[in-house]
């Protein structure tokens, strides 16, 4: 079978590292690992596409290449990663409906709220007709399928377990003592683990979150330091904060690239992050793998990943109060840490497995194409003829 693959929030070529692109590499990755073909067929970004000629000059150029490349590779079916209001999908639909391929969209997300806001309203609608084109829709969040029944019948939903590679992500004690002392941390120490991007918006706002919560025991005196993974436009004042809120306990190690993460996490006792906004959060699918314990909020789709009393502790957002005593819980508790950490790396293993779990949805996606869907043949209509793709009517409400 032959796929071809979009992620028009982030191309995999993107340089920033993500969850979205942990997924979607997984995912070819898996593809490819069953014998498949799978190659990315267009790199447009089309995140607020509609607000600027030259976005919506751009989708017109990767329409048409996008038809290029398709027609030289070939495929049976066409996957789209991740469509949503900011980043829809307006390759594909077209695409295949030109060629008549099946089209399947993995981690949807869809809510009527969007067709509110003049800003948001060419985005909802975009993808609304990106899902109503689908053969079939795949989702990692129980959260998203009451909002996808709105506009797909429950046959083309199928909800797919989030998962990574356990193999990738295991405890390597002595690896963990060299990033210990890379850092200038002793091996007595009780290591806070923490790893985001150093971005605006949900993500500064976890790291600040975190820092105000640890705050609370640096003020109590109690022992612990904390690492922080990650990097980010926002680097400077990640660092300013820790430094205030945290003096002499944030430990920095920068951008580390996934395939070492594995060794930072084995140099903690704990990974804590709050998680605000996070639809998942695959860093805490692979601390846990490296049987690290987790504190984080119970919010979103956290608790989808992390099992509140058996691989970790879910508190509520109270500003930080919550969180410290759930830190501070786990830090003075070597036997529960064990606990959970024992749990953490068996529920990833058993349940969180992304071979085991991908294998469903590439056993759907071989059903598609072995239900008689058509092989590429000639277009109906070739795009080079076809005017610029207009945007949705925008409804006066």
């Amino acid at each position: 079978m032959k796929v071809a693959l979009y992620c028009p929030n982030k191309p995999l070529s993107h340089p920033n590292p993500s969850g979205d692109l942990t997924i979607a590499g997984d995912l070819r990755a898996s593809l490819v690992a069953r014998g498949h073909v799978c190659e990315e067929i267009a790199a447009f970004r089309s995140r607020w596409f509609w607000k600027s000629p030259h976005g919506r000059a751009g989708a017109f150029a990767a329409l048409l290449r996008a038809f290029r490349n398709t027609r030289a590779f070939r495929p049976h079916l066409w996957l789209t990663y991740h469509s949503y209001y900011k980043a829809p999908d307006v390759l594909g639909p077209v695409i295949c409906r030109l060629f008549s391929i099946p089209y399947a969209i993995f981690e949807a997300s869809y809510g009527t709220r969007y067709r509110r806001d003049p800003a948001t309203r060419p985005g909802y609608y975009l993808n609304r007709f990106a899902l109503s084109s689908c053969r079939q829709v795949f989702v990692n969040t129980t959260n998203d399928v009451e909002a996808l029944l709105r506009v797909l019948p429950p046959d083309r939903i199928a909800c797919i377990r989030p998962g990574i590679d356990p193999g990738e992500f295991q405890k390597d004690e002595d690896a963990g003592k060299a990033v210990r002392m890379r850092l200038g941390i002793s091996p007595g120490e009780l290591l806070i683990v923490t790893a985001a991007r150093f971005r605006a918006g949900v993500k500064f706002e976890s790291l600040e979150y975190l820092f105000h919560a640890l705050a609370i025991l640096h003020r109590r005196q109690l022992p612990f330091r904390l690492l922080v993974v990650g990097d980010g436009p926002m680097d400077a004042s990640v660092r300013a904060l820790a430094e205030a809120l945290l003096p002499g306990r944030a430990v920095f190690a920068g951008r580390v690239p996934r395939r070492l993460m594995a060794h930072y996490y084995s140099a903690g006792d704990l990974f804590v992050f709050p998680g605000i906004g996070e639809s998942l959060g695959m860093v805490f699918l692979e601390a846990q793998s490296c049987g690290l314990p987790v504190v984080a909020l119970d919010a979103c789709g956290v608790p989808q990943v992390v099992l509140s009393g058996e691989t970790g502790l879910l508190v509520p957002r109270d500003g930080g109060d919550a969180m410290a005593s759930a830190v501070e819980r786990l830090l003075a508790d070597g036997a529960l840490r064990s606990r959970f950490g024992a749990g953490a790396a068996g529920f990833v293993r058993s349940e969180r497995n992304a071979t085991v779990n991908y294998s469903h949805f590439i056993r759907i996606l071989e059903e598609i194409v072995a239900d008689g869907a058509p092989i590429l043949g000639v277009p109906r209509v070739s795009p080079e003829k076809m005017p610029p793709p207009q945007l949705p009517h925008r409804h006066n409400r």
